[in-house]
């Protein structure tokens, strides 16, 4: 198995569950990346103590943002996996290693996490609205039918982290990537992975600002 696994944490505003969740993945054995974003509280501090890298953007820029700074960081420290792994504690950081197997002995080239491959329990707004149009939108957009469309588990190749390029600052960094992967004719494969939730997340109207990111976005990069 590959030692060079790097987990890449963005982190907003996150003092409560940070320095928890790197010292979890750093117990693990992972190289572990935090990319404070512009946070008012004491991410930062909190991350340094836990002995993780720590990245720092002077203000907040976006999800997308923190995952594209933290991955390029990664592959420059010669990462051969890189995870993208939320800071908030959501995720079990004891399933990255069966999760990205398929990554680590080369059957795929980008794991990508779902909520709906094993039983989660889930706000029902989001299990019953949010997600299933995320999907279908997710689908039109970039003609890769998921199971879950904006889960911030995934796991990238060297050869994937080579020809995704994050440029939504945004969370419409999901779809994005999701686009690139299709473009760039990446094998993938959805793993299974828990997900507990301690606050709602994305709303409704998050997910009108991921669809005007998107839109905006295919407009000026084309």
């Amino acid at each position: 198995m590959l030692n060079n696994i790097f987990v890449v944490v963005p982190a907003f505003n996150e003092e409560k569950k940070i320095r928890q969740v790197a010292s979890e993945l750093l117990g693990l054995g992972y190289e572990v990346v935090v990319v404070d974003d512009g946070s008012h509280d004491q991410t930062y501090q909190h991350a340094l103590e836990s002995g993780a890298w720590v990245l720092q953007h002077q203000i907040n820029r976006g999800q997308g943002a923190a995952l594209a700074t933290g991955t390029d960081f990664a592959v420059q420290k010669g990462a051969d996996v890189v995870v993208h792994f939320d800071g908030d504690g959501q995720f079990l950081a004891s399933e990255i290693r069966e999760a990205i197997e398929p990554v680590v002995f080369d059957s795929v080239d980008v794991v990508l996490g779902s909520r709906f491959l094993k039983e989660n329990k889930l706000p029902i707004l989001k299990q019953k609205i949010i997600l299933p149009v995320a999907r279908m939108i997710n689908t039109l957009l970039t003609g890769v039918k998921l199971t879950d469309a904006h889960c911030g588990f995934r796991a990238l190749s060297k050869k994937a982290t080579e020809k995704i390029k994050i440029l939504q600052d945004g969370m419409s960094h999901n779809t994005e990537i999701v686009a690139q992967i299709k473009k760039n004719n990446l094998f993938w494969q959805e793993v299974p992975i828990t997900v507990i939730y301690h606050e709602f997340g994305q709303g409704v109207l998050g997910g009108f600002k991921i669809l005007k990111e998107l839109l905006v976005g295919r407009i000026i990069n084309k």
